[in-house]
């Protein structure tokens, strides 16, 4: 079948919709009409090349909401008519990672940025004859899309499209970068640095988990005033700003939980994080970095000395087919914000205007939203 979907050619360039070829599905492969998909940034790392991938030309977008239209053989998880999220990470239920709870660590994960499909390696996608790879396996940006069972996760259908576009990545990584990777408790402080739609998903999370302050750490002052609607008590320009205010809101003792989750993080961004971060604290790295950026800043004896723990995050540690119905049902409950949470709507044709937008900090987040 024929579809429309933003394509990336090169790296450094503007994406353009494109007619595209997609196959019908094969064993284990499920053919969605897209509703939604959120303007996550990690989509916007892959065009200035800090996130660089194997395989040009690439179809973007990995936040997708939609119903499924048609299944291949095997599948069990789905049938046509279902509402699901994507899930930017696999989850077999085979592998070690999966058999232990871990599934956003899926060894199925080594194919996220293969040009074939994940179940046979077969070119599923084209441009006439070129080979089309998909950002995670998914290319949300797409009105329909083909990808596997493993990629998505049913949902309930009274949901709107745009909140299950969020938890299915940025919302599911900020709030679990808090409660799960960082282990906020009830009347912890917590810093987060950087409140884009990550950022203040951790705001949220801390809030949720029963942080007694939670200090929003951004330049844009828009949003630091958006992060007050998603739970900050505090905010504060720079990390340099924020220190002298956690020393006094905690006598001293400084932030039980920090969470570094900026545009763009940078390993001189480590150690000022840590001094943010009390004795025994955590520190947790959320924000994804240039992939050739190996240098850190980070004092070893104070670090050793003061038991502090410094973590990483992927999805939020959590596993995507418990933590999207989690997510979807605290929405429900009125608990989770995610409506607030969208700056603006786009149209596929304006992804480059939406990622625009983002840079210049006029929105929180970006939806595009695909015509029935």
């Amino acid at each position: 079948m024929k579809t429309r979907a933003a394509v990336m050619w090169e790296p450094g360039q503007d994406w353009k919709v494109e007619e595209v070829d997609v196959d019908a599905p094969g064993p284990g492969e499920v053919l969605v009409d897209m509703k939604a998909c959120g303007m996550c940034h990690s989509d916007e790392h892959v065009r200035t090349g800090d996130m660089p991938v194997p395989h040009f030309p690439l179809v973007g977008g990995h936040e997708g909401a939609g119903e499924v239209i048609e299944v291949g053989a095997g599948v069990t998880s789905v049938a046509p008519g279902d509402h699901v999220a994507f899930s930017f990470v696999p989850a077999c239920g085979r592998c070690t990672w999966c058999a232990r709870g871990m599934s956003y660590l899926c060894d199925e994960g080594a194919k996220l940025f293969n040009v074939g499909m994940m179940a046979n390696n077969r070119i599923a996608h084209r441009i006439g004859d070129t080979p089309l790879a998909r950002f995670s396996q998914l290319g949300a940006f797409s009105e329909k899309q083909l990808l596997s069972e493993q990629s998505v996760v049913k949902v309930d259908p009274d949901i709107p499209w745009h909140a299950v576009a969020l938890v299915s990545c940025g919302v599911a990584t900020g709030y679990g970068s808090a409660v799960d990777r960082a282990g906020t408790r009830p009347g912890d402080v917590v810093v987060v640095v950087g409140v884009g739609g990550i950022g203040v998903s951790a705001v949220q999370g801390a809030s949720i988990a029963g942080a007694s302050r939670v200090l929003a750490v951004d330049p844009l002052e828009s949003r630091r005033e958006a992060s007050k609607i998603f739970g900050a008590t505090d905010t504060f320009a720079s990390m340099d700003e924020a220190l002298p205010a956690v020393a006094e809101i905690t006598r001293g003792v400084m932030a039980d939980r920090v969470i570094l989750s900026p545009s763009v993080l940078h390993g001189w961004m480590i150690e000022p994080g840590l001094k943010l971060t009390r004795k025994g604290g955590v520190c947790c790295l959320t924000g994804i970095a240039p992939l050739t950026e190996i240098d850190v800043k980070l004092n070893a004896f104070t670090f050793a000395m003061m038991s502090k723990t410094l973590v990483g995050s992927i999805y939020g540690g959590a596993s995507p087919r418990e933590r999207i119905p989690f997510l979807l049902d605290l929405y429900r409950r009125g608990r989770l914000k995610l409506d607030e949470m969208v700056t603006r709507t786009y149209t596929l044709d304006q992804v480059n205007e939406g990622y625009a937008d983002q840079a210049a900090g006029t929105i929180l987040r970006g939806v595009v939203t695909f015509q029935d």
